[in-house]
């Protein structure tokens, strides 16, 4: 970001992702087009954007190689289109285990290039009830170590989901401006925590947390929490959908930034 200009315009893109690739990308893309025309200049779609199968082993059918395959091609044509930076959320990729992917997340810049990729680390395992899910079933998890990406207008931090309940993964990060957490979050964890975890991020590493979220009734039955939202660095959340297909949208301002760092500089107290 220049001297002159201190501010940019950010997007949280929220879904209902079901079984049909296309008509998934044809939803991100109607709802990206969207955010753009508002003015977003770094738009985040959700986990999962391109497909929230019948089983945990149907998403291996449209696993891409890394650089290739239809979901990257509309990423990278989506991105240079409307001239923006562009979070992916995750889609699934190859890797050496047949039987499993990785889920990861890739950003594209407003040329169309691939700026950089996070392969999710931590995978999700829950069980109340009849309610239970096991990630590990179909991922594998990514190299246990911290993604940030420099861009023009500041330091950008990756992660998905279940990362967020692992702080030490953002404070590996550095200082960055913007972290984003593309999710799918579950009804029953995501009412009770999305919304704590998100602003305490914001507030331990004082920067700017975006969240896009699948949000509502998928066609497998699953029920996503949603509120997409956007923090801010002092814990305040400066824009929030709580349910269905739309976009929460919100301004970085680096002057803010600096404000609540020089006012309590708890990055430079840090010992350990």
């Amino acid at each position: 970001m220049t001297s002159v200009n201190k501010t940019i315009k950010v997007a949280a893109i929220q879904m209902v992702s079901g079984a049909s690739l296309d008509a998934n990308l044809a939803r991100a893309g109607a709802l990206i087009a969207e955010a753009a025309e508002k003015g977003a200049r770094v738009i985040a779609l959700p986990e999962y954007f391109c497909f929230m199968g019948h089983r945990d082993r149907d998403k291996l059918a449209i696993r891409e190689t890394p650089g290739a395959g239809k979901i990257q091609e509309f990423l990278a044509d989506t991105a240079r289109r409307h001239r923006i930076w562009l979070i992916g959320g995750s889609l699934p990729l190859q890797t050496d285990d047949p039987d499993r992917i990785y889920n990861s997340s890739l950003v594209f810049g407003p040329e169309g290039d691939s700026l950089g990729r996070y392969d999710k680390i931590h995978l999700f395992g829950f069980r109340k009830g009849t309610e239970s899910y096991d990630e590990s079933v179909s991922i594998k998890p990514g190299s246990p170590e911290a993604q940030v990406i420099s861009l023009p207008w500041g330091e950008l931090g990756l992660s998905i989901c279940y990362d967020l309940r692992f702080p030490e993964l953002y404070r590996a990060m550095g200082t960055v401006d913007l972290i984003v957490v593309p999710s799918a979050f579950t009804y029953t964890t995501g009412s009770a925590h999305w919304e704590i975890l998100l602003r305490a991020r914001a507030i331990e590493n004082q920067c700017y947390v975006l969240a896009p979220a699948q949000g509502g009734r998928h066609e497998n039955g699953r029920r996503t929490w949603g509120h997409s939202m956007l923090v801010g660095p002092w814990g305040e959340v400066l824009g929030c959908l709580s349910e269905g297909e739309g976009c929460v949208l919100g301004e970085l301002d680096l002057v803010r930034l600096e404000e609540v760092r020089l006012s309590l500089p708890t990055l430079k107290h840090r010992t350990m």
